[in-house]
Order: structure tokens, then sequence, then C-alpha cells
């Protein structure tokens, strides 16, 4: 099974002091990065956070929007006697300058910016946020996770197709295989013969053969025809295995692609020259293909 590496996902929870609300963008990348935007709230659960994604996902650029907003029933007020105290004494202070009585009426003051303010920052048990958080990254995930694996499937059918049409092609070339290593055989001899029979050196036939054929052999491309058809079969066995595996069908292709050029070098042969072009195109197609699978 193939997962994309594009997805969104999202999800929230609520209970009598807080909501959750949570966000999860993925895009390819070659490597795994994860990016978290949170409130300073929950800050200090941003390594539990990624360690729960690093889970889930192994490769892809990951950006995590967390917001927790504090419900009104779970507003806590409070008196900020530092800054009452400072206007206490300034109005004392200016009431002495000006030779005025100062009216000790500290109820007229509660009204003034920053006497009373709303606790913003209290205490919250972190275990206590995790619970919740950790439901709703899961919840999101799950989204994600549909997301992923509908471009995964979608990627997986192209690519059995591109696997048939290297198959196919690589049948033809295999049948062709012989006649590269003869048909180069006996045209070097001919043309060889005919130098010969030009000049006033003289060779023992035999020898003349020998070296011709040892020369002819490296036009032989049974070794990578061999090679490609394993990548192609291993290929395969990764596609059905359960957990996505990215990485090494990227490898693959890379072999994949060196094996196809290899046998278009040296085969010097029309008919394999046509189906290298159609190996070729298909191959490119599987890598482009892959640049989106985790």
């Amino acid at each position: 099974m193939l997962l994309g590496m594009t997805g969104f996902g999202t999800a929230s929870v609520q209970n009598d002091d807080f909501c959750l609300s949570v966000e999860i963008r993925t895009v390819n990348n070659r490597y795994l990065k994860i990016a978290i935007k949170t409130d300073n709230a929950i800050s200090l659960l941003e390594n539990r956070i990624d360690k729960l994604l690093r889970e889930s996902i192994a490769r892809g650029t990951v950006s995590v929007a967390i917001r927790m907003d504090r419900l009104k029933a779970g507003k806590k007020y409070r008196l900020n006697q530092q800054t009452l105290q400072s206007y206490w004494t300034q109005l004392h202070d200016l009431s002495e300058s000006l030779h005025v009585p100062a009216r000790a009426d500290l109820a007229a003051l509660l009204d003034l910016p920053g006497v009373i303010e709303e606790e913003t920052h209290q205490s919250i048990d972190t275990d206590d946020i995790w619970t919740f958080l950790q439901e709703c990254l899961k919840e999101a995930l799950a989204t994600l996770t549909e997301f992923r694996q509908a471009e995964g499937n979608a990627a997986e059918t192209d690519l059995r197709l591109q696997l048939k049409t290297i198959q196919t092609n690589l049948e033809q070339v295999t049948q062709l295989a012989p006649q590269v290593v003869e048909t180069y055989r006996d045209r070097t001899l001919a043309r060889v013969t005919e130098l010969l029979a030009k000049s006033d050196v003289n060779l023992d036939a035999a020898h003349l053969i020998r070296e011709v054929s040892i020369f002819a052999d490296r036009c032989d491309i049974n070794e990578e025809i061999t090679r490609l058809q394993s990548h192609l079969e291993q290929f395969g066995l990764f596609l059905n295995q359960e957990k996505s595996q990215g990485r090494k069908l990227d490898f693959l292709t890379q072999e994949m692609n060196r094996e196809v050029n290899t046998i278009g070098s040296k085969a010097n042969h029309v008919g394999i020259a046509h189906h290298v072009v159609d190996m070729k195109a298909a191959v490119e197609k599987i890598r482009e293909n892959l640049q989106n699978v985790e």
C-alpha cells in the first residue's frame, strides 16, 4: 500500500474548560520536516506532539497548527495589587502637590486599566491537556491518512501500468538480444576481413574469429536484462507491502534507469532502441509519481 505525501486533516475537542483545534497539512519532501505552531499554554507538549506525528508520518513537510481557546465559564480574574498600589501612591502624591485632600475610595480605582485582569496564564495540568490533545491529533491524522491513501492508490495504479509497459518492452528486448551479438560479430568480422584483403597482413582465421567474438561480447546485454527483470519483480513486491516504501522504490527506480540506459548504449540495434525509448519514458513517469509517495 502506498501513501501520498500531500494531505489535510483537522479535528477539535472540547471540555468544560477549553476547546482544542488541530490542523495538519502535508506536502512532499524527500525527508521528514515537522513545523508546529501552538499556543504558549501547551508549548511544553511539543516534544510529545512531534513524537506522535513521527509515528504516523515518515516523509514530507508537515505543518501543524494547534489552538486552545479558554471557555468563558473557565475564565478567572484577579486584582493586580501592584498596579492598584501604584495608582494609589500617584493619587496621594498628586493630592499633596495640589494641596487638596485625597479621597480614600479604592473602589473608584478598580475601573482603571490593569487593576482587574484576566488570569490568562493560570496553571494548567499539561497531562490533562495532553489527554485531549492526543485524541484531537489522532483524529486529525486519521483524516489526513484518508487523503494520503487516496493519493497513494492513484499513484499505485499508474505505477503498475508503467511497470507493465517496461515488462512488455523488456520481453521484446530479450527476444532480440541474441541478434545483437550475432549481428555485431558478423558485421565486424566482414569489415575486418575486407580490410585485411586490401592489405598485406596475414592473420590466422581462427584467431581472428576468436578476437572478434571477444569484442562482440561487449555488446551482450543479457546481464542488464536479468538485473532489470529482478528490479521489476522487487518493485512489485514493495508495492504489495502493507507499509509504504517510497524510499526503496526511489532507489529501485534509479537502478532501473541505469540498466535501461546501459541496454540502450550497448545494443546497437534499431529494434531494441525503440523499446529502450518506451522503457525510459515509463521509468521517468515512475520517478515523477514517486516524488509524492511516502
